[in-house]
């Protein structure tokens, strides 16, 4: 018994390490949209985006909007994408509505960087957002939002997640056109969108990425159904011989996306702490639970 304990112990440690990890990424987030991107009416994707276009159109508290929406969402999609989905993002919900309306009373309308400032604003503003969701995203967090979206038409339709949800962030920052009426706010959105996007990959290695595993293991049989169960990702088994010591071995062949590489790592060791693991990156994985083959 005494051994089970141990591990339920240090699985909750993990758990509460990942939550103060997730809440100083969001932290990050909400000050850059409330130092940089909101003092100077810049917008991005995402549902904070449709927020920031609300808040710039009504003037109606963001994160009020923020959570309104999300609400909304996780209600239509909690049978869909399960409870293990839902808990830390419900969290980061719940917490980014506080931080971003806590940092909007504390810095309020200040323009931090002075007047006719904005592209340095949206530079600023989007490093700060990039650093906070690369640091959610490594956590194994969510902040919600076209997030759930993309999960849910990429569990029905043959849309790629990304792809989904930079459809959204398209629409979402071209609508901001009809609030101001000037193009150049819609640049603006589109650059902050990329820097976002360039930091996130910078801090988690590009999610887009894909990664191979090779396990070597006595527990394959109990690593192989956690694989399955945890991380809904395929294993094929291969038989192999160790040359050194002739003896039979089975080896467990992964394919995965590169930002669950964390939680591979964490369910090997749980299991089987002598493991030999090889992992490597891959350019591209075509299939089902991958990219569709297109041929032209």
């Amino acid at each position: 018994m005494k051994p089970k304990q141990k591990i339920d112990k240090s699985i909750i440690l993990r758990e509460f390490r990942d939550l103060i990890f997730i809440t100083f990424g969001l932290a990050c987030y909400s000050m850059g949209w409330a130092a940089f991107l909101l003092p100077y009416q810049i917008t991005t994707g995402g549902v904070t985006g449709i927020a920031a276009i609300v808040f710039y159109a009504t003037g109606f508290p963001i994160q009020y909007t923020y959570f309104t929406i999300n609400a909304i969402l996780m209600i239509f999609s909690m049978k869909i994408l399960g409870a293990k989905f839902t808990i830390k993002t419900l969290f980061a919900i719940f917490m980014l509505t506080f931080l971003l309306g806590l940092f909007q009373e504390v810095i309020g309308n200040m323009k931090i960087i002075g007047e006719g400032q904005e592209f340095m604003a949206c530079v600023l503003g989007a490093a700060l957002c990039g650093l906070g969701l690369g640091i959610v995203f490594i956590n194994n967090g969510s902040t919600g939002g076209t997030d759930i979206i993309a999960a849910v038409v990429n569990k029905y339709r043959d849309v790629t997640f990304g792809r989904m949800i930079l459809y959204c962030d398209i629409v979402i920052i071209s609508s901001c056109y009809f609030v101001f009426e000037d193009w150049k706010r819609v640049v603006f959105g589109f650059v902050t969108l990329i820097v976002i996007s360039y930091v996130l990959d910078l801090i988690i290695n590009s999610a887009r990425q894909s990664v191979q595993f090779f396990i070597f293991s006595k527990e394959y049989n109990k690593i192989a159904d956690r694989i399955i169960s945890d991380t809904h990702r395929g294993v094929t088994v291969l038989n192999g011989t160790g040359w050194y010591s002739k003896n039979e071995v089975k080896v467990l062949v992964i394919l995965a996306k590169k930002s669950q590489s964390v939680s591979i790592f964490r369910l090997v060791k749980d299991i089987d702490p002598n493991a030999f693991i090889s992992q490597s990156s891959v350019i591209g994985v075509y299939g089902e639970g991958f990219d569709r083959i297109k041929v032209k």
